[in-house]
């Protein structure tokens, strides 16, 4: 097999590759990657979730406050149009749009705030799963880049890592979840697994 455990130790987090830096413990890191996970969660491929990321950069819309003042008629377009989205640009819109207003009224606009409001790491998920069209992966994309910077933080690795893990001989659960290390490793398996499913359906003789 051509993707080893310390290749995928060796893999660059989503966020790092963004330039965003989650192990600074600064609110406005943690904004920044919550916007990327909405736009990594929805229905679009990863190159128009990054590149419509950054035409938020480029538009300095990095807080919730901000995004809100834009209004929805300029994420459409200019915004989403540059990130590359053809359809479902006014439902992403909509919902980035609500979810930043969720967090200014519930939350101050402080995603370290919500963190501090859930008891524990059960209770975080479901606060963030109350965020308007934030389903179990946008939730897991965000949390699991979190694990070695906020103690409650600890996803359940996806399924689909589970089972890439697995076909590759990886037991995910011999190895400590909340370390760097273990990011990478779901991150690139998550980035590499179109390529991994192709190298085990050659081995079966798919």
């Amino acid at each position: 097999m051509d993707t080893t455990l310390a290749q995928l130790k060796k893999s660059p987090l989503y966020s790092e590759e963004l330039g965003i830096a989650l192990a600074n413990g600064d609110d406005r890191e943690y904004f920044k990657w919550f916007l990327a996970s909405l736009l990594f969660g929805g229905r679009i491929s990863e190159t128009i979730a990054r590149h419509t990321y950054q035409a938020f950069v480029a538009h300095d819309l990095l807080s919730p406050a901000k995004i809100q003042m834009a209004g929805w008629d300029y994420l459409v377009n200019p915004v989403m149009r540059e990130g590359g989205y053809v359809r479902y640009d006014g439902r992403k819109s909509t919902q980035i749009l609500r979810d930043c207003e969720t967090l200014l009224n519930d939350y101050h606009g402080s995603l370290l705030r919500l963190h501090e409001s859930a008891v524990d790491a059960r209770e975080l998920e479901q606060r963030l799963l109350a965020f308007y069209g934030v389903g179990p992966v946008t939730m897991n994309i965000f949390l699991r880049e979190l694990r070695p910077f906020w103690p409650k933080a600890d996803p359940e690795p996806l399924p689909l890592v589970r089972k890439l893990a697995a076909e590759l001989g990886i037991n995910l659960d011999r190895l400590k979840h909340r370390t760097l290390d273990f990011c990478r490793i779901e991150a690139g398996l998550m980035r590499q697994r179109r390529h991994l499913g192709q190298q085990l359906g050659k081995q079966r003789g798919d």
